[in-house]
């Protein structure tokens, strides 16, 4: 059926033409953009014509990097950061609330702490963590995902004692007698991980068709799942689909849980790119967080001689590029810190092209300041980029105390990229940052806008890119970057996902663009949500 909506203010993202007043969507695409006249005039008397009222639209947000199952589970426990919680006292209360509830026969576990916000000014230890529940497990993740805290309960049932050494490519907090204070870093939180109970299937999927609804109230329209967490994500998003799960979804498969399986393998069906849930390629990890402390950075954090950590092998590196190449999708791979982001730049620029379709056959997340000549080679060899602005935004405390106002100002070097030449493309990372509602696109492009954190600080102008950059990198960008080809754009042939907005983002104020909402939205066609 077609359907005319004229009267707006549209953002097409089509660099051939930006904006128009009017468009049509036939089954579940674009048939036409132009005048609110030239559309008028191709439409018979049946069709509903929908008056915009100069409202704005913009094609529907892609999410480049996300972790909606993750974020889906994470909203069924304790959210660790302000209003709730803003010191460890309020957090052993919440832990002790949630203990009276629950009982005892079941974990409290939380997540979003970030330290920066607490009054101590640090992360919880076991015995923070005792005062609220010491009879149960007990087990809270810091915002970035990089760090996470147990209470004695957990370090006994994971068996992490003062003779457990430190992994590779992480570290167990540790007393001065060598006894571990609860605090594990990068790849120790494994040793906690694989204890952890799992959430069955069926409420996955419950859990993500929520996740769904809240996505479509802000205008997102396709998401990736940028590394699972060893669950069987392809079932659970399909069948998420099958119950009411409405954005398009490209899968990376995190390459540490399968690269000694013999059995993994990416099929046909897996991979069908018609197909609303994808496998899209693996994702791997090079080093880790700058508000955790624990990116593999060029100088050392501030006040220290520590410059992080690098928490992948050669072989997982090069059993994953062969991997790709083989199977010709994509490699994502985490870097944050320069030596971590020269690491992986200098491996996969080794290689040509190895993709059969438009979309780039590496790219690196996050890529929080990258030297100039590997910018130039990730130009060279169409290495794209998905970064974050919202974790300086929201976790400047951390970013000051670690890295320094100086750094956080040329940080995530966005306008930069793209004057080299680079793809780029926005996102949240959620729920690896310190907002409230850590999927929320429009504080992105907020802090990509003003280079300024949610408490004022500034944090890089000569980074800061207009209003139509933000978004064109939320949608036209963040679909080529993760292989979406017909989304991203309000033109014909493109999917007719878009939202319809409750003011003009192009033009509000710029520190209340993050107010900006959806009245509705649109995937494939159809209205998903709407006020």
């Amino acid at each position: 059926m077609r359907r005319h909506f004229i009267n707006g203010k549209i953002f097409t993202a089509d660099p051939r033409r930006p904006w128009a007043e009017a468009f049509t969507i036939d089954g579940d695409g674009v048939a036409a953009v132009g005048a609110a006249g030239e559309i008028l005039a191709g439409a018979r008397p049946d069709e509903p014509v929908t008056d915009l009222s100069g409202k704005t639209v913009i094609p529907g947000f892609i999410d480049s990097h996300i972790h909606p199952a993750m974020t889906a589970e994470m909203k069924t426990y304790i959210t660790c950061l302000p209003p709730a919680v803003n010191s460890l006292e309020d957090l052993a209360r919440q832990i002790a609330r949630r203990r009276a509830i629950q009982g005892p026969d079941r974990w409290v576990r939380g997540w979003g702490l970030d330290d920066g916000k607490l009054k101590e000014r640090r992360m919880p230890t076991r015995h923070d963590l005792d005062r609220g529940a010491a009879d149960v497990p007990v087990y809270i993740t810091r915002n970035c995902e990089h760090v996470a805290s147990c209470n004695t309960a957990l370090l006994k049932l994971c068996g992490i004692t003062a003779e457990t050494p430190d992994p590779a490519g992480g570290t167990i907090g540790r007393e001065p007698d060598g006894t571990p204070n609860g605090i594990l870093y990068e790849t120790a939180k494994d040793l906690a991980e694989r204890c952890l109970p799992r959430m069955s299937v069926g409420d996955n999927v419950t859990e993500l068709v929520r996740m769904g609804e809240l996505l479509a109230s802000e205008g997102v329209v396709a998401v990736t799942d940028m590394g699972d967490n060893g669950a069987d994500v392809y079932r659970i998003y399909t069948e998420a689909a099958a119950k009411g799960f409405r954005q398009r979804t490209a899968i990376y498969f995190f390459w540490e849980y399968y690269w000694k399986d013999p059995a993994f393998r990416l099929t046909a069906e897996m991979t069908d790119p018609a197909a609303q849930v994808r496998a899209a390629g693996l994702k791997l990890m090079c080093d880790g967080s700058i508000s955790g402390h624990t990116a593999w950075v060029r100088e050392p954090y501030l006040g220290t001689d520590d410059c992080g950590l690098s928490v992948s092998s050669d072989e997982l590196l090069d059993t994953a590029v062969e991997f790709c190449k083989a199977n010709a999708c994509q490699m994502a791979v985490h870097a944050m810190g320069a030596r971590a982001i020269r690491r992986i730049v200098s491996r996969v620029a080794r290689e040509e092209n190895w993709m059969r379709t438009a979309a780039p056959y590496a790219r690196i997340e996050h890529v929080t300041e990258p030297e100039r000549e590997i910018i130039d080679l990730m130009a060279e060899k169409g290495i794209a980029v998905a970064t974050q602005p919202l974790f300086f935004f929201s976790e400047i405390e951390s970013y000051l105390k670690n890295y320094g106002l100086p750094r956080t100002q040329k940080a995530y070097p966005i306008r930069t990229m793209l004057e080299r030449g680079v793809k780029v493309a926005l996102s949240t990372d959620a729920p690896a940052n310190a907002w409230d509602e850590p999927t929320d696109p429009f504080h992105t492009i907020q802090a990509a806008v003003t280079r300024t954190a949610y408490d004022g600080t500034p944090c890089g102008a000569q980074e800061a890119v207009d209003v139509e950059t933000a978004v064109a990198l939320y949608t036209r960008e963040s679909a080529a970057v993760s292989g979406f080809s017909r989304l991203g754009q309000l033109a014909p042939g493109f999917e007719a996902s878009f939202a319809v907005l409750d003011r003009d983002i192009f033009t509000v104020p710029p520190f209340e663009i993050g107010k900006v909402r959806p009245v509705s939205t649109w995937i494939g066609g159809e209205e998903v949500w709407h006020v």
